[in-house]
């Protein structure tokens, strides 16, 4: 059995779950070149992310074909599969219809959206009386340390969709979830001015990556089974 082979074998021996990374990439690329064979062309392209999948689907297909073995269609290949893992993220996470129980499933709707991102992003979610999800955008980002947002905006969308509650979500790349002074400023402008047109600000969850910090628990919760959220 030849080299490119046996990740494939394996595979179908013990299941995907059993794969390294650079096994399932390797299946994913297919083939070698007659110098190298897929595996080693995997382990190389994932050395060049310091084997981060999250880094590696960020980068672009012209990186990628930086690593010698890799041309267009191999780089193309994985750039279309880590689009369709992220979509199937997206829809597993969806959380419309249903209703918000508490902050563990505000981080396990937005993780996928959330994940990995170098800068911040706002989105807010819009509830019903009933605390079911009836809408959700992004209202704001920003830097690495910063973000700007709208609180006019959100009166206004909160108004127009009939919302009686929203939770505001955003992420901190810093990968440290506790709020900064500016964070818990805004969090109390906001709540105040949603409160003269008698809506609630239910919460305000603070994701990083493996873990979240809510207003309303006042707690940081670690998740260390996050990979499951992403498929």
């Amino acid at each position: 059995m030849s080299p490119d082979e046996r990740p494939r074998e394996r595979l179908i021996e013990k299941g995907a779950p059993a794969l390294s990374n650079a096994e399932l990439l390797a299946i994913i690329m297919r083939t070698g070149t007659g110098s190298r064979n897929v595996l080693e062309i995997a382990n190389e392209l994932l050395q060049s992310v310091e084997y981060s999948l999250v880094r590696l689907s960020a980068e672009s297909i012209e990186f990628m074909m930086e690593i010698k073995g890799v041309g267009l269609e191999k780089a193309s290949t994985i750039a279309a599969a880590f689009e369709i893992g992220r979509r199937f993220a997206l829809e597993k996470a969806r959380t419309d219809g249903q209703a918000i129980t508490g902050a563990e499933m505000i981080y396990n709707m937005m993780i996928p959206i959330l994940k990995g991102l170098d800068h911040e992003e706002c989105w807010v979610i819009y509830l019903n009386r009933a605390n079911y999800v009836i809408g959700k955008e992004k209202i704001g980002s920003g830097g690495m340390e910063a973000i700007t947002f709208d609180n006019d905006a959100i009166l206004l969308h909160a108004l127009q969709k009939r919302a009686r509650g929203i939770i505001m979500v955003h992420n901190h790349p810093s990968g440290n979830p506790r709020p900064g002074k500016a964070d818990i400023e805004e969090t109390e402008t906001l709540r105040t001015a949603l409160r003269k047109v008698r809506k609630n600000l239910v919460d305000h969850v603070i994701i990083s990556d493996d873990k979240y910090f809510s207003f309303a628990d006042s707690v940081v919760t670690p998740v260390p089974d996050v990979k499951k959220f992403l498929g």
